[in-house]
């Protein structure tokens, strides 16, 4: 599988709502980050679907390398 856009060295701060799902973008190119757009149509890449567990503030992986996906796991530290 061809390696995603990094599209940015930090995690997204996003509010969640418990139960809700939410369509993460693997790629990298979607410009509506952390979500997918549909920017990947074409390639390898899906968004990859995630239901929020509960209300919160979530940290969700901008570099699109996490070992945690979609949340971030600090690997855009060592990019």
């Amino acid at each position: 599988m061809p390696e995603p856009v990094i599209a940015q060295k930090k995690p997204v701060a996003v509010e969640v709502e418990a139960g809700k799902t939410y369509y993460y973008c693997t790629c990298g190119k979607s410009d509506n980050q952390p979500f997918c757009n549909g920017a990947h149509k074409g390639g390898a890449f899906a968004p990859m679907a995630w239901t929020a567990p509960e209300t919160k503030t979530a940290y969700l992986c901008g570099c699109k390398h996490t070992g945690n996906a979609p949340l971030c796991d600090g690997t855009h530290k060592g990019l």
